[in-house]
């Protein structure tokens, strides 16, 4: 009945591959002279998501997920992730070859220093950071070795199927949709600029600058590029000619120098033989970057990005795109709802069959441009792992328990991620104290209050409290970033232990607390909020509050009514109000009968 266009559920992941490359890739270190190799999921841009050609983590362990790093040495090998991916890493790795370790409590530094016994440990420059080479070639050296930076990718000499990079085609950004132009934008980091100039090493800081989206990645419209802005002057960009039309190079050309990527280094070695101090993003820049400036002489300084808070409070026109997504996004989402409480219930809806459902729904919209992210349609014990990923192997038949749905659209007014948890049959006593401790989560933030300048960081027990007193937690944030028609993940703001930038108005935070009982179920309740300010009477200082952009019902039977407060079924019944107010006017009669349903007042 649907299909999808944007994402694939087929098994990328094959163990007994790990052997053999394993094998293939020491015999090429040897050949190099080198004792070891690190391997980050990583591209040059230190992004999210990454073409098919910089999967090299994943080419050599099997393992697909979104962060990891793995060492190889001539006797052993390890494979480092966070706590998202330690089930899915012991699924997908050969457990023979690569020890699994867990990155916060193991880290690769401390694994270094046991494990090296001298020798050479490679690395490509490309694909690490200045502070991460720092933290290895410290590990390196107490191990009595010596991390060595090579010229070329190891892996890439073997990887003998390696596709080729990307060249997706730039598209220029309407001024209606960006709502400022990237001249103004140019002159606004400029003023910011201490140093001589900024290396721009994040695709989506160039994509924000000079308006522009790509297809070089999937699910995040970005164009892999670098650029750089001098303090003064005309700005360089530096991008594959390949992916611009003879219209768009005139566009960008009116606004920088255009140059192909090649370029950087002989540049930035030009400005270092000058003496140039130059600016350098720690979070996106290669090494291999600051590393060219120094032996020319040049002073790299390695800090904040100027750009990321610029991106990150969207402006009057960026936050219009964004409720107008959310909308036409919220509309979809609950026909998918609709019609999933219809067919649930004849026992033979799978997973599979639900994303490819929802994707549809959103696709009929006409303006969906991709999903934000592969859903996580997860069904009983699958959804009880926060980072799930449906494949034809783990397909599962969605039965009597929990759903959870956690999806995402990119659309060219806006980035959307929502998450609904869904009852399938009568929910137990459990699942409903549970999702209504993580309710009662969702609507402390939704109604926080906080002074100026207060941080994600002073947030995130607001989410916890309820299930805090129940002596349950959850190990992922409560909210990251979104971006403009750019990542689903945006940066620097986040509601979490560690999110320590002051939250500003214009930022959109998702807002996703949940809660997972391992090998049983998982429950998560996502919205998207806009930081705003409010007005209070008699405060003495400025304060800021959220406001509410998704759009779709939360399932009212797994609501404990009794364990709310009046305060927060209110906000729960205003909340439904609006939804059904906004969307009945956009969605069908069937799906507006049932979202009438859907959204009527919690008794109490």
């Amino acid at each position: 009945m649907f299909k999808s266009l944007y994402q694939s559920f087929d098994e990328i992941a094959d163990p007994s591959l790990g052997a053999p490359r394993a094998d293939a890739l020491r015999e090429e270190l040897a050949r190099r002279g080198l004792a070891g190799f690190i391997v980050p999921r990583a591209d040059a841009h230190q992004n999210e998501y990454v073409p098919p050609s910089e999967e090299r983590l994943r080419w050599l362990t099997g393992f697909s997920g979104s962060a990891g790093l793995a060492i190889i040495l001539e006797d052993r090998a390890a494979l480092f992730v966070d706590g998202r991916y330690t089930l899915q890493a012991a699924e997908q790795v050969d457990r023979r070859i690569f020890e699994i370790r867990h990155a916060v409590d193991d880290p690769p530094g401390a694994w270094i220093e046991t494990h090296l016994d001298r020798g050479k440990l490679g690395y490509d420059p490309w694909l690490h950071t200045p502070d991460a080479v720092e933290r290895f070639a410290r590990a390196a050296a107490a191990a009595g070795g010596e991390l060595i930076a090579v010229e070329t990718n190891p892996i890439d000499a073997i990887w003998t199927d390696r596709p080729e990079p990307p060249l997706g085609q730039v598209q220029m950004r309407k001024l209606s949709l960006a709502g400022e132009s990237a001249r103004a934008k140019i002159k606004r980091v400029q003023a910011k600029l201490k140093s001589d100039g900024f290396v721009v090493s994040d695709a989506h800081d160039v994509a924000w600058l000079f308006n522009i989206r790509g297809g070089d990645v999937a699910h995040t419209p970005l164009a892999l590029a670098y650029a750089f802005v001098p303090r003064q002057g005309e700005p360089k960009l530096y991008i594959d000619a390949r992916k611009l039309s003879n219209r768009i190079r005139t566009a960008l050309s009116a606004l920088a120098e255009i140059g192909e990527e090649r370029e950087l280094l002989a540049d930035l070695k030009a400005l270092g033989a000058k003496g140039a101090k130059l600016s350098f993003d720690a979070g996106t820049a290669a090494a291999r970057l600051t590393q060219a400036l120094k032996e020319a002489g040049g002073a790299p300084e390695v800090g904040a990005d100027p750009i990321a808070l610029m991106k990150a409070a969207k402006n009057p026109a960026e936050l219009a795109g964004a409720r107008a997504a959310n909308l036409r996004d919220g509309a979809a989402l609950t026909r998918f709802l609709a019609w999933f409480d219809r067919e649930a219930p004849k026992g033979s809806l799978t997973e599979i069959a639900a994303a490819e459902a929802l994707e549809s729904f959103r696709r009929e919209t006409g303006l969906l441009k991709d999903v934000s992210f592969p859903s996580i349609a997860a069904a009983g014990p699958n959804s009880a792992i926060p980072h799930y990923r449906v494949t034809k192997a783990s397909n599962r038949k969605i039965e009597k328990g929990i759903f959870l749905i956690d999806s995402g659209g990119q659309y060219e007014d806006g980035t959307t991620d929502i998450t609904r948890t869904i009852a399938v049959g009568a929910p137990s006593r459990e699942m409903r104290d549970r999702f209504t401790r993580v309710l009662k989560g969702h609507i402390a933030i939704a109604r926080a209050v906080f002074p100026k300048g207060a941080s994600g960081a002073q947030l995130d027990a607001f989410a916890r409290k309820a299930l805090w007193e129940a002596g349950l937690d959850f190990d992922h944030g409560v909210g990251h970033g979104i971006g403009a028609y750019l990542s689903v993940h945006e940066g620097p703001q986040r509601i979490a232990k560690t999110g320590t930038t002051a939250l500003e108005p214009g930022m959109i935070i998702s807002n996703e607390p949940g809660y997972y009982a391992a090998g049983r179920y998982g429950i998560r309740i996502e919205n998207l909020v806009v930081v705003e300010e409010r007005e209070i009477a008699g405060a003495e200082r400025k304060m800021l509050g959220f406001a509410t952009i998704s759009l779709a019902p939360i399932d009212l039977r797994l609501v404990e009514p009794k364990l709310l407060t009046k305060e927060e079924r209110d906000w729960l019944d205003i909340y439904h109000a609006r939804v059904r107010k906004e969307l009945a006017p956009i969605v069908d009669a069937e799906t507006g009968a049932w979202l009438k349903r859907a959204t009527r007042r919690l008794a109490a």
